[in-house]
């Protein structure tokens, strides 16, 4: 498949609808629902099917970079060539 916007599983069984789900190459998959959509719930598809995510906290990350500061509080400034 080219494409995995979204997908749709009936069943009344929750362990095979999570197991379905897990397995589906979508962006979205509802479970004995079809196309319901919040503001905060992220929005996109798998493969050609759109780049990122629309709404939620997820759409924020494509502009977020992530950085690790280390600050050392001590009152002596130790040898920075000394593994720790």
């Amino acid at each position: 498949m080219l494409y995995g916007l979204a997908a749709g599983v009936w069943t009344q069984n929750v362990r095979r609808a999570i197991r379905v789900a897990e397995r589906i190459q979508a962006g979205t998959v509802w479970v004995n629902t079809y196309r319901s959509i919040s503001y905060t719930t992220p929005f996109g598809g798998y493969k050609r099917s759109g780049l990122g995510r629309e709404n939620g906290q997820e759409a924020i990350m494509g502009y977020l970079q992530t950085k690790a500061i280390s600050i050392s509080t001590a009152l002596e400034v130790p040898n920075p060539f000394v593994m720790r």
